[in-house]
């Protein structure tokens, strides 16, 4: 039992001298190194090709010898035949995953930029690759912008959604020439929401007082330790019904022949139930929308990334390192003490 005692005694002491190292030493490369604006580039992943070596990696291991050959000279005559045909016209694939705060759009403006640059409006076409349950508005306003310029560019583009595209999700997707969406992919959600907590009655029973002071009768409306009022309750609902039209007038001016008293509701529906609805266009997941593309059209994913800073890739050096030695010790712990 003693021996046991010391040894947990020198894994804490361990454990809090490898922590404040890390600590020390994040804080060192913060102070050394200057805040910079982190820079990224634009990434391109050949798609066409990916999806032709799936293909031939499946046949050299399923036909016989004969068949291989035949394979390898129509190969041959394809390859031949590219090099002498004129360039296809393009499908750019952008992925937007967004989250709460929509932070993604940051890299979408980039992606986009890029693809505007590039494209020929007469032959090249986009598909965005969409999963949102939406997030606050001003964030899914800019990202619907954003894939708003290339409709103004005169950029023919679909939306594909496999899982969700939700409220704000949704607001980016009705931009789109066409939506397609895999058969229960969610869909909709046409309605704002804001909630929030308040505490005035603990602090009252408590004993402590709030004070907030603002200029302007409807600067703050409800407020989480406050005590709230009428008046600034049906402000707020006020505000919530605004950008609740807002969104109404977006979506209807995207899509013009939806029902939209009957879709902003506020609910969601599978894929199946919105293409009825008239808020999704065909019912398809993007892996068929890219292979129903592939002997058409050059097929390349654009994705911009951030570079790491040096004190980025150093504190996620640091990161592993702890954690490595953190493991070490524990399980050296275990094998003593089963």
């Amino acid at each position: 039992m003693e021996f046991l005692y010391e040894y947990g005694l020198f894994f804490a002491k361990t454990i809090t001298f490898v922590v404040a190292i890390a600590i020390v030493l994040m804080l060192l490369v913060g102070a050394a190194v200057k805040p910079k604006a982190k820079k990224g580039e634009i990434e391109i992943e050949d798609i066409s090709e990916h999806l032709r070596t799936i293909k031939n990696d499946f046949l050299l291991n399923t036909l016989n010898k004969k068949q291989l050959k035949e394979h390898n000279k129509k190969v041959k005559t394809d390859i031949k035949q590219a090099d002498n045909a004129e360039s296809k016209p393009r499908l750019y694939v952008v992925d937007f995953v967004g989250s709460m705060d929509a932070h993604e759009v940051e890299s979408l403006r980039e992606e986009i930029t890029a693809i505007i640059s590039i494209a020929d409006p007469k032959q090249d076409t986009v598909l965005v690759r969409l999963e949102s349950g939406g997030g606050v508005v001003h964030g899914y306003g800019l990202a619907a912008s954003q894939l708003q310029r290339l409709k103004n560019a005169g950029i023919y583009f679909s939306v594909s959604i496999d899982k969700v595209a939700a409220s704000g999700g949704y607001m980016m997707a009705c931009v789109a020439n066409h939506i397609i969406a895999a058969p229960f992919a969610i869909v909709g959600s046409i309605g704002v929401i804001a909630q929030i907590p308040n505490f005035n009655k603990i602090l009252k029973k408590n004993d402590i007082d709030f004070e907030q002071v603002t200029a302007g009768e409807f600067k703050r409306t409800l407020t989480m330790f406050g005590e709230n009022t009428d008046v600034a309750r049906e402000k707020f609902k006020q505000e919530i019904a605004q950008t609740h039209d807002l969104f109404k007038t977006f979506v209807s001016q995207q899509r013009p022949s939806l029902d939209i008293s009957s879709v902003a509701t506020g609910e969601h529906w599978f894929a199946t139930q919105a293409i009825e609805k008239g808020l999704v266009d065909e019912i398809k997941t993007s892996d068929d929308a890219l292979l129903s593309q592939q002997n058409e059209r050059q097929i390349y994913k654009v994705k911009y990334k951030v570079k790491k800073g040096i004190s980025d890739k150093l504190a996620l050096g640091i990161s592993h390192s702890v954690n490595k030695i953190t493991m070490t010790l524990i399980s050296k712990f275990k094998s003593v003490n089963p």
